[in-house]
Order: structure tokens, then C-alpha cells, then sequence
């Protein structure tokens, strides 16, 4: 086995970006077209607008506070004391962190997009699926900014030293 020259490192350093506002932005358009395209196509393939209930829009403030404490969490243990976590725990919380800020987004932007899709519609039911729409979105953000901050709360000083 030879030892590693002064050319060649101990070990491959690899580095992740965090998300991208490019891929957020993404992400954000192609939510709100697809939620804003729902509602007419739809209404024509099945001659009735699609129901919305309360339950996705509670799920998503649940999924919010969970992704909240995570967050809260990860970073008074990283940031502010210092301490590292597991190796396994820091990927699976940056994977998840990911993920949940792009589908997040998915999400949030769709359910605009459908609250959009009713405006100027003059039936009873418009005001109300506004507002279910519109707390889905507001769950589904919180989903996205807490998980931004959880991909921050992983980010290390790559192994330097603290003095």
C-alpha cells in the first residue's frame, strides 16, 4: 500500500452548494402552472372543479412544525454549540432538508396557482377553496423556509479547527 504524495490528498473533499435560487425558481413556476391549470382542465374532463378540503392544508402546518423544531434544533446543536452530529444524521438531514425545500415549493406555488385559477369566479364554493388553498400554501412555505434553514444548519467549517 503506498502513502499518499504531497500531490495526492487522504481523502477525496467534496463540498455541496445549497439550494439554488435557480432551482427554487423552478420549482415555483412550474407549482403554480400546474396548480393554475387544474381547476379549467379539471372541470372539463369531469364537468366539476376539483374538491379541496381542510386536511392537506393541516397536514402540510403539521409537516411546517416538524420541519421548524428540526431545524431549531439542528442548528443549537451545530452552529451554536459546536458539536458535530453523526455522520448519517447529517446527510439524511441535508437530504431531507433538499428535498423538502423543492417539493415544498412544488407545493406551495401549486396551491397559489389554484387559488389564482378562482379569482373572478363568482361561484359560492370560489371563496372557500381560496382559503383552504391558500392555508396549503402558507404550510407548504413554512415547509420550504424551515428546510432552507435546516440545509444551513448542516453546513460545517469542513473539519478546521475551531481556536
Amino acid at each position: 500500500m503506498s502513502t499518499p504524495g504531497p500531490e495526492e490528498p487522504d481523502e477525496p473533499r467534496g463540498s455541496l452548494r445549497p439550494t439554488s435560487a435557480r432551482a427554487l425558481t423552478a420549482c415555483a413556476v412550474a407549482g403554480l402552472v400546474l396548480g393554475w391549470g387544474v381547476h379549467p382542465l379539471w372541470t372539463q374532463l369531469f364537468g366539476h372543479p376539483p374538491a379541496l378540503s381542510w386536511v392537506p392544508g393541516l397536514a402540510l402546518v403539521l409537516v411546517a412544525a416538524i420541519m421548524v423544531f428540526l431545524a431549531a434544533h439542528t442548528w443549537q446543536t451545530v452552529q451554536v454549540r459546536g458539536e458535530r452530529l453523526e455522520v448519517h444524521q447529517a446527510v439524511n438531514r441535508l437530504v431531507l432538508a433538499r428535498a423538502s425545500a423543492l417539493a415544498g415549493t412544488v407545493v406551495a406555488a401549486g396551491y397559489v396557482g389554484y387559488a389564482v385559477s378562482w379569482l373572478g369566479d363568482g361561484s359560492v364554493i370560489a371563496d372557500r377553496w381560496i382559503a383552504r388553498s391558500l392555508v396549503a400554501a402558507a404550510g407548504a412555505a413554512v415547509v420550504t423556509i424551515a428546510s432552507l434553514v435546516l440545509e444551513r444548519a448542516c453546513r460545517t467549517d469542513g473539519g478546521s479547527p475551531r481556536p
